[in-house]
């Protein structure tokens, strides 16, 4: 029977390989990786947390490596410099203890069939042990972090000031939060969950353990969303009774948001397997919404709506304390591409709403040419719309939240005192009539 110590290094091996050599998204890979899944709950909390911890500690992890080794190991054994990623993390942020993770290092480099790299494992292993916490106070950490493309692209659009805080927030994980289906309820709700109610109305849940086992999750009284990301339905204001298409819909807590507030829901959603993923979390919840497979861009209703709801694909870069792989996923190519994308998919909201109708464009990227560029960009193009001001009334009182323009802006360090919420990008438009 296989040590279930290795096993789980056996697979957070696999895991940050897969984010890191074949660009694949690490909720994505824990969702369908089979070793994975087939580990008990409490082994894949800790597989989790140490796959993340590394891309997220990335940079200062590599930084300590690149002091401690005389060059790096060939390409052929490129799994040596994995191996000793997940080590140091152990050791020096998830504080095991110096015999463990050393072992367990050794062991593993073993167990890739990488037997003649065992000794150099053991001694960078030791090396990490006596001298790597003094290393790591000599690093200037939120900035060697944060990818060079990144860094400095905050510091064109917000100073240097803030991009530093916004690099400083992604270095701790992000706290659960969730949306009551029925807003009278949250301090019940609250109070069953230890959670504090935050001025935007959502929750935040300090109780550990698997999602799934917290009360309420499932009676479906529930579902868990940013705090950030519960914002822009409630830019539509009164929507019961009205017709709403909610575009790029899954996994679906902006439709639970739209239904539950008695909208008639259109969720529309190209992906097959997320669409189903966004049935799953609707019959969960006991909430009612169409739901259609197709292209937003190309599909369009047989009336216009009342209002849209457009949470376009982006390059979630307002997302890394919560999923630090799109820090190493994601490059400046990939805005550009995303941007093209986001201006097609605003002008068939256009299309889409009825004249007098409200339309709410929002992302959860932190890069101005998927937020304010995209509003600029379809305002000055004569798309037959005008801009909407958001009022700090509508977010919790949150002046902070709204730009001077009247946009939505949250950045990572807002709400700091409770632990952070994503950065969010979020206008208002409504169709001339």
């Amino acid at each position: 029977m296989p040590d279930p110590t290795l096993q789980s290094r056996l697979v957070s091996l696999r895991l940050l390989q897969a984010v890191l050599e074949k660009r694949r998204p690490l909720d994505e890979s824990l969702a369908t990786e089979p070793s994975f899944l087939a580990l008990g709950s409490r082994d894949r909390a800790f597989v989790r947390n140490l796959v993340a911890t590394t891309l997220r500690r990335l940079g200062e992890i590599d930084a300590l490596l690149g002091e401690f080794l005389e060059r790096p190991p060939p390409r052929k054994a490129k799994a040596v410099t994995s191996i000793l990623r997940l080590g140091a993390c152990q050791r020096l942020f998830l504080r095991t203890p110096s015999h463990a993770a050393v072992d367990t290092s050794v062991r593993l480099v073993r167990e890739a069939k990488l037997h003649g790299f065992a000794k150099l494992v053991n001694a960078v292993m030791r090396r990490i042990d006596r001298e790597g916490e003094a290393v790591l106070a000599g690093q200037d950490a939120p900035r060697i972090d944060t990818p060079d493309w990144l860094w400095e692209s905050w510091v064109r659009a917000y100073g240097e000031d803030t991009a530093r805080r916004i690099a400083e927030a992604h270095l701790a994980e992000a706290p659960l939060d969730i949306t009551p289906k029925d807003s009278r309820t949250a301090a019940d709700v609250a109070r069953q969950l230890g959670a504090e109610i935050l001025p935007t109305g959502a929750l935040r849940c300090t109780t550990g353990g698997a999602v799934t086992d917290l009360p309420g999750f499932t009676e479906g009284i529930w579902w868990v969303q940013d705090a950030a990301a519960a914002l822009p339905a409630r830019l539509l204001g009164d929507i019961s009774g009205r017709s709403v298409i909610d575009l790029c819909a899954a996994p679906g807590g902006k439709t639970a948001q739209l239904a539950a507030a008695g909208a008639r829901v259109t969720a529309v959603e190209r992906s097959e397997r997320r669409l189903a993923r966004l049935s799953e979390n609707m019959a969960r919840l006991g909430l009612e919404a169409e739901k259609i497979a197709a292209d937003a861009a190309t599909w369009r209703p047989t009336e216009p709506a009342d209002a849209v709801l457009l949470d376009a694909p982006c390059s979630a870069t307002g997302t890394i304390r919560r999923h630090p792989d799109v820090a190493h996923l994601k490059g400046p190519e990939d805005v550009v591409k995303l941007a093209q994308a986001q201006d097609r998919l605003l002008a068939a909201a256009v299309d889409m709403v009825r004249p007098g109708g409200t339309i709410v464009f929002c992302t959860c990227s932190l890069q101005p040419e998927e937020g304010a560029d995209r509003l600029a960009a379809l305002l000055a193009g004569g798309a037959p719309v005008t801009f909407d001001p958001i009022s700090p009334e509508e977010v919790g009182g949150l002046a902070e939240l709204v730009t001077p323009q009247g946009t939505l802006r949250t950045l990572p360090y807002h709400l700091a005192e409770s632990g952070g919420i994503d950065g969010f990008f979020a206008a208002r438009l409504k169709r001339r009539t």
